[in-house]
């Protein structure tokens, strides 16, 4: 059976973890620290974020990145964005033969706007290039701990890696998909965080179902534009990893990005929103390097743009919403997208 180390006690890491314990898989968790790895494997559960969920008996918890990662085939990634790059150089020297390293990070690079794929490429060994996976799609943690039905998709260079990390995750309750392109899929799932923020602030302003259904739809149109841009097939972002993930992002009470939109909405500021939240809300950071990507190549973000205000220049967020209302006419197919099967 194959083994599964997985970096990172977030909540969607030790979600992974329970997912394939629940299957039968030696599953490790590399914890923050040796005290939270003895308190967690002595708790059982996570008590944090996953308070109702008992750990299966195949997942233990480890503070030391050699025991963890010793003779694992697969190594998940689920760590904030800003932290990534850290946690891959310690896990570094543990990482020998071949193992398919995998992201479940939805975010980008502070500063350098990286996607998490390249931040790997950059940071383990030139032999797992070629292994590097990327995990996205509507996955709500809590939803999937509980057993929820719910799917996603593994993108990888290398469909032999691809189909191991569906293998170890596929389950009755939690249904995996393979797709070689990798760009697509995780900037879909990086993306669609910045429109969760604007279904947010509609849903603070009550602005209706109407605008937040034309919010969602631009905003698909808008990410997809940056994602053909930087390479990824426009065909990625019509399945689970761009639209499925938009909606679930958008509408449910669970997301952490909807709520900040909603709370800006309310008059909270972006720093008093951050400091009461326990989990990190990756669409505020990857806002901006979004638009850094966007103006890199050359793609017109215009509701990236009014988000960007609202989070970092305090724009009301209803003035932000009048001026984009109030933009020049336009055909909706303007012909910068095209979403036919055969377009890489």
């Amino acid at each position: 059976m194959t083994k599964v180390a997985i970096v990172g006690s977030t909540t969607w890491g030790t979600t992974l973890g329970i997912v394939m314990a629940r299957k039968g898989i030696e599953a490790v968790l590399l914890a923050r620290t040796s005290e939270e790895a003895s308190r967690m494997q002595s708790e059982r559960r996570h008590l944090r974020h996953l308070q109702g969920i008992s750990f299966p008996d195949g997942l233990r918890v480890s503070g030391d990145p050699e025991e963890a990662l010793e003779a694992a085939k697969i190594a998940v990634v689920a760590v904030p964005a800003k932290d990534f790059r850290s946690n891959l150089r310690s896990i570094r020297p543990a990482l020998r033969g071949e193992v398919a390293i995998v992201s479940a990070t939805k975010g980008l690079e502070p500063e350098s706007a990286l996607r998490m794929s390249q931040v790997m490429e950059e940071e383990v060994p030139s032999a797992l290039h070629p292994l590097v996976c990327v995990l996205s799609g509507p996955n709500l943690a809590g939803e999937i701990a509980a057993g929820r039905p719910s799917s996603s998709v593994v993108a990888s260079r290398s469909e032999e890696a691809s189909r191991e990390v569906q293998e170890s995750l596929m389950s009755s309750t939690f249904r995996v998909y393979t797709n070689d392109d990798v760009v697509g899929v995780e900037l879909g799932g990086t993306l669609k965080n910045i429109i969760a923020i604007g279904a947010g602030i509609c849903d603070g302003m009550k602005y209706g179902e109407n605008g937040k259904a034309a919010l969602i739809t631009r905003g698909l149109a808008e990410i997809t534009r940056l994602g053909v841009a930087a390479g990824a097939n426009p065909a990625t972002f019509a399945g689970l990893a761009g639209m499925g993930d938009l909606v679930a992002t958008c509408v449910s009470p669970l997301s952490r990005n909807r709520h900040v939109g909603e709370q800006l909405a309310l008059g909270r500021t972006t720093d008093e929103i951050l400091a009461s939240m326990t989990n990190v809300a990756e669409g505020v950071q990857t806002t901006a390097e979004a638009l850094k990507m966007a103006r890199k190549l050359g793609v017109e973000m215009p509701i990236t743009e009014a988000i960007y205000r609202v989070l970092f220049e305090k724009l009301d967020p209803t003035k932000a919403v009048m001026e984009l209302m109030g933009r020049p006419p336009r055909s909706e197919d303007d012909g910068s997208i095209s979403w036919g099967a055969g377009d890489s």
